[in-house]
């Protein structure tokens, strides 16, 4: 195939995978698309091209998949449209670089046109998505696993997080392709290799019907508050108190016992609140015998300008203690700034992102004691990142994550946002809570079924009973560790194996030719 026409090749095949995400939902495909990439690295000799081949197909999956980043840039961060479509691209060009390193390897490794070029292959885009997940910050966004959350895949997520489906889901598109060009020279091979992928899909399904997490205490009444606050009239001051009495509205009609409100519900300051709007909210959480938990911003002065310190934060009000989350993982270039003294003009000049300079808030934070329940807080981004909730999981009954997406408008990010909640609900066997600005407000069992959820862009109240859940997963246990070992040793066993059959070749034909 001319080169050319490989890269339009790639590029379409990755921008079809997105119709694996949610809302679309077409959960196999990716064993399809990712077969073509494998198709098409199997007879480039250069790894290079591999690389190019690899980079094109992950510019076509960001391209068409997460340039919703250009929704928060322009429309609500105010960059010059150029500027903001120049930095999306430059974004989605960077996350690319991550399917195109696995072509990279698989062409390194294994020699053109072998079966071990695609096993390769499959381990090295899992060990790509890996490395994206946390290499500077991380953006795990769209690995392929997320497409398994209700399929039959999803039951190995407690087991391996994300990771493994996505490995598995990449062995099956390596089977695929081999099958498409070497089913007739290698007929048992082949069949012997589907067997044993139908044994993984059907423990997959088997897997689904594990429970890895247990009931404990009684099941909890729940209102999630979905505020519907316009992103552009979020900030600004001349709206603040209606949206206090929108909220403080919604609070006296919500009747769980816990009360959630989402990220930034109060946008302000802690100490700017008045203290009569706080002690209302707190009489409404008492007379549920419950409490209320509301995202907000702490600040701290320090000595300096350049010391002032402010939390993207959750805190408790109500019969428990007061207690407070400050997040952790930061959004880079919307909450903190990498790289300050170089960059920190540069996003000040051309963004307009309210705090976008934030202090993180320590790795690990005990669980929220409150409505009878340990929850384990997560701000918006952070339940992308299964590998540091899996810690605050071990210790909680319920994950709760407080959200706003209005960041990104009317895009794919809030679908594909609550399918990757799910994902956490599944790897950690805890049911995840979702209340959000303008969607999705949802509740998520912990098999990672989303059991209700309010419209997308109303106002409202989703009430319902959640009881909570005890047990360590294998993946709360180890994390990523599992299934980055079991990449890394079936490239290393495919790669010694292929050089063992080399071996036993040329020994053959020596003896063949009468060599001694």
């Amino acid at each position: 195939m001319p080169a050319t026409l490989a890269m339009l090749a790639a590029l379409l095949l990755g921008a079809a995978t997105v119709f694996s995400f949610a809302p679309f939902g077409a959960s196999a495909l990716p064993a399809l698309t990712l077969a073509g990439l494998f198709a098409l690295w199997q007879p480039v000799a250069s790894p290079r091209r591999a690389f190019v081949l690899g980079f094109a197909f992950g510019l076509g999956l960001f391209v068409a998949g997460v340039s919703w980043v250009y929704v928060a840039l322009s429309t609500f961060g105010d960059m010059p449209e150029p500027v903001a479509a120049l930095g999306t691209a430059g974004f989605c060009a960077y996350l690319a670089l991550f399917p195109g390193l696995a072509g990279w390897i698989a062409a390194r490794t294994t020699a053109a046109g072998s079966v071990p070029r695609l096993i390769v292959a499959a381990a090295a885009w899992t060990l790509s998505e890996w490395l994206r997940g946390w290499l500077l910050s991380g953006f795990g966004w769209l690995s392929v696993g997320y497409a398994q959350v209700d399929a039959p895949l999803a039951g190995y997520a407690p087991v391996g997080g994300v990771l493994l489906p996505g490995f598995f889901l990449a062995l099956t598109a390596a089977w695929i392709a081999g099958a498409i060009a070497e089913f007739d020279s290698r007929r048992r091979q082949m069949l012997i290799s589907a067997a044993a992928l139908a044994i993984v899909w059907v423990c997959g399904i088997a897997l689904m019907r594990v429970d890895w997490s247990t009931p404990v205490g009684e099941p909890t009444t729940v209102s999630l508050v979905q505020g519907n606050i316009g992103e552009e009239f979020k900030f600004v001051p001349s709206y603040r108190e209606k949206t206090l009495a929108i909220y403080g509205d919604l609070v006296e009609r919500s009747r769980g016992r816990l009360i959630v409100l989402p990220e930034s519900a109060l946008p302000m300051f802690a100490d700017e609140v008045a203290p009569e709007y706080v002690e209302q909210l707190h009489s409404k959480a008492k007379r549920n015998d419950g409490d209320l938990l509301l995202g907000l911003f702490y600040f701290e002065q320090g000595t300096g300008t350049d010391d002032d310190r402010y939390f993207n934060s959750v805190v408790s009000i109500g019969t428990s203690p007061t207690q407070v989350y400050r997040k952790h993982h930061l959004v880079p270039f919307g909450e903190t700034i990498p790289l300050k003294s170089v960059f920190g003009w540069l996003i000040h000049s051309v963004l307009s992102i309210p705090l976008a300079d934030q202090t993180p808030g320590p790795a690990y934070q005990e669980p929220f004691a409150v409505a009878g329940q340990r929850l384990a807080v997560n701000i918006c981004y952070e339940d992308a990142f299964g590998n540091e909730l899996d810690g605050r999981a071990a210790d909680a009954t319920l994950l709760v994550n407080f959200t706003n997406d209005a960041w990104y408008g009317r895009s794919l990010a809030a679908e594909q946002h609550e399918q990757i909640a799910a994902m956490r609900a599944l790897e950690t066997a805890r049911p995840m809570l979702r209340a959000t600005n303008t969607g999705i407000t949802s509740i998520i069992d912990h098999h990672g079924v989303e059991r209700s959820r309010l419209p997308w862009f109303t106002r409202g109240i989703l009430e319902g009973t959640i009881a909570g859940r005890e047990g360590l997963t294998p993946y709360v246990r180890f994390g990523d560790a599992l299934v980055v070992a079991l990449a890394l040793l079936v490239i290393a066993t495919t790669l010694l194996s292929a050089r063992r059959a080399r071996r036993n070749s040329l020994g053959e034909f020596g003896r063949d030719a009468g060599i001694q």
